[in-house]
């Protein structure tokens, strides 16, 4: 499993985001050329029906009027309730408040995808979590952080469900947030691929030998104020070998 140490991390930021221009364009090309059917979305209308929350210390998260609103003071996650089976993309906008509020520390646009609980693997539920970052580690799971750590760095992390076990993938020093701009995401579950964009931007792009192809996917952010459009999720056809 390649692991990008942090002393290197801004070394390696540099030459694996250049290295993956290519394969971003190759990668395009590939999925505008599969068919793709929607098979889950939320307009953010009515409320938070599709959705699981857990708050560390409390906050606030509602969805009505086209947005879930995530406006919290310490760690939170929120749920899809379907559990997503691969292959599929899954799209959302997320734009990082920063208006003064006591929570709009523009840090920590996070996702888990494709997570499972191995204290209760048929429903991941079961078992209780109160939203600390340590509760999760008992997830299998894909776990990407961008613009973390008071947006110093955008790390991805297959979790293996061993407490204390977070196995690093990729950790850089760029692209962060920047308050008040839409960061328009693209997650992707293929297989033995997986891809993660943002604005256009292949920001992940790993192939991993033991997949994880289904599972929950849930929007993780820690001290931050958070306004989230557009959440879909396409079925892709199967790639043709």
């Amino acid at each position: 499993m390649p692991t990008t140490r942090r002393a290197l991390g801004a070394l390696a930021a540099g030459a694996a985001l250049a290295a993956l221009a290519p394969t971003a364009t190759a990668a395009s090309v590939n999925a505008a050329s599969r068919q793709r059917r929607l098979i889950a979305r939320d307009d953010f209308c009515h409320g938070l029906g599709q959705w699981a929350t857990e708050l560390q210390d409390g906050g606030t998260v509602t969805a009505s009027r086209g947005v879930l609103e995530i406006d919290v003071p310490s760690g939170a996650t929120v749920w899809f309730r379907r559990r997503l089976e691969g292959p599929y993309v899954l799209e959302y906008t997320a734009t990082p408040v920063s208006e003064g509020g006591v929570n709009d520390r523009v840090s920590d646009l996070n996702n888990f995808w494709n997570a499972t609980d191995v204290r209760s693997p048929g429903d991941l539920f079961a078992t209780p979590r109160a939203g600390a970052l340590a509760e999760y580690d008992h997830l299998t799971t894909y776990y990407a952080g961008f613009g973390a750590n008071y947006n110093t760095t955008t790390r991805l992390r297959r979790y293996v469900g061993e407490p204390g076990v977070r196995p690093l993938i990729y950790d850089y020093t760029e692209p962060l947030l920047v308050p008040g701009e839409p960061n328009r995401v693209r997650v992707v579950s293929d297989g033995s691929t997986v891809r993660w964009w943002n604005n256009g931007r292949l920001v992940f792009d790993y192939s991993d030998p033991e997949p994880y192809t289904s599972g929950h996917f849930g929007f993780r952010t820690v001290w931050s104020h958070f306004r989230i459009t557009g959440f879909r999720v396409w079925r892709l056809t199967p790639q043709h070998r």
